[in-house]
């Protein structure tokens, strides 16, 4: 399997590209990574260094892959936060091109916004543009429960109106939907969930929550999934493995008192999933 990853990428730590691309590699996926900016590390911390790449220099580098004739070999192109404006048009170009040359390849969007404690922390541009232009020509997309309220101008809650987001979001394009940090009022106490759905039905999974904030998570997920659900074909195992791996990489990463994930340290996580959450089918 092969996926052109078009995301940011950082020297320290792990976020974007700097997230995605070993755990898909750990896993026997060739990632053919676009930088959209190279900074020392995340804006997390409040400040870095680093230039943000223009859209016309990540095009140019989408162009030369491009001319390597590499494009019928791409299974899946994967996206995920958009720092400016111009990069959604760079990405859209860049499926188009990919499609034209392989039609059986899928776009799988995680469509950053924001989450629901820290609210919206894009270009006030960026949910519209992620509205209207690029999940529409998503064939998979990875928003957390804050970001399908917000594409959806809806407010998901339980898990009736969850689905129901979900449905809306199937309506503008994506055919798979994977939603990420689903806390529903009525879930088992110190537990969180995913929930995934595609024509074949919806299945949720749920575990532990563990007591941090990593940041890269949500890339590492998007990434896993993406890989698993286009290998198998099985959104439910697709999320299996998915959950298992996050889960563990997180627990690692809480237990070494370190901000940043230990995406290396956990690799046998990805390679091998212990599988130990089930998912249940929801519809």
């Amino acid at each position: 399997m092969k996926v052109l990853s078009i995301q940011s990428a950082v020297a320290y730590g792990h976020v974007g590209n700097s997230a995605a691309v070993f755990p898909l590699q750990r896993i026997g996926v060739e990632v053919l990574p676009v930088y959209t900016v190279n900074f020392s590390n995340h804006t997390g911390y409040g400040a870095w260094r680093g230039p943000m790449i223009s859209p016309n220099d990540v095009r140019e580098v989408v162009t030369g892959i491009e001319e390597r004739e590499a494009f019928p070999g791409i299974d899946a192109v994967l996206s995920g936060y958009q720092g400016g404006e111009g990069i959604g048009d760079v990405i859209i170009d860049a499926v188009s091109r990919v499609k034209a040359a392989n039609p059986d390849a899928v776009y799988a969007c995680d469509p950053v916004m924001g989450n629901a404690k820290s609210g919206c922390f894009v270009a006030p541009a960026i949910p519209v543009l992620l509205r209207e232009k690029v999940v529409p020509v998503a064939d998979i997309i990875t928003p957390n429960q804050f970001e399908l309220g917000f594409l959806t101008e809806t407010e998901p809650d339980t898990l009736e109106s969850t689905l129901a987001s979900v449905d809306l979001a199937m309506a503008m394009g994506p055919s798979t939907v994977l939603v990420t940090s689903v806390e529903r009022p009525d879930r088992e106490e110190g537990t969180i969930e995913m929930l995934v759905a595609d024509a074949k039905g919806a299945w949720i999974v749920q575990t532990p929550r563990l007591p941090m904030k990593a940041n890269g998570s949500g890339d590492v997920t998007a990434a896993l999934f993406t890989a698993h659900y286009v290998e198998t074909g099985d959104a439910k195992v697709a999320l299996e493995r998915t959950a298992s791996s996050v889960f563990d990489l997180l627990s690692l990463t809480l237990e070494s008192g370190e901000r940043e994930l230990q995406l290396i340290e956990a690799q046998e996580f990805y390679a091998h999933p212990r599988m130990q959450f089930t998912a249940r089918q929801v519809r």
